[in-house]
């Protein structure tokens, strides 16, 4: 018997899936605890509706981060640090106070776990990479002036 799963059934599948199971397991385990619904025409139907909604907001999310990286790619970010006499930060530039700085300079969110900066202690000019989506990748410099 044909089934849509409503959850996560182990061994079996994810949620949302169609799989096969025998008709006594569908019956008297899945039915019963919610777990499945019978695969026919109007379930079909809602399932394909689902995954097209599914892809077409995929799809608008891949276009949101094209466009993201096409503002952030080879921009230059300036941020300002006190330092000692060596011309050495006290502490470090993190990807937060980056990320915050982004925004407030070009008002764009970006989360600061999905950017990848080396170690910034130093005055200079480093280069950021910044993960927006699978294979989407925008980067940019990291000034860092007195």
């Amino acid at each position: 018997m044909k089934v849509i799963l409503l959850e996560d059934v182990k061994g079996k599948g994810k949620k949302g899936e169609l799989c096969s199971v025998s008709d006594g397991y569908a019956r008297n385990f899945l039915f019963p605890k919610n777990l499945a619904i019978e695969a026919n025409n109007a379930a079909m139907a809602e399932l394909k509706s689902r995954e097209e909604s599914k892809e077409h907001h995929r799809q608008e999310e891949i276009a949101a981060a094209k466009e993201i990286a096409a503002k952030l790619n080879g921009k230059t970010v300036t941020l300002h640090a006190k330092a000692g006499s060596a011309g050495k930060l006290f502490g470090s530039i993190t990807s937060k106070e980056i990320a915050a700085q982004i925004e407030t300079e070009m008002g764009i969110h970006v989360d600061r776990k999905k950017m990848n900066v080396a170690d910034i202690k130093n005055f200079g000019e480093y280069e950021a990479e910044i993960r927006l989506y699978t294979g989407i990748t925008a980067k940019l410099t990291i000034c860092v002036t007195e």
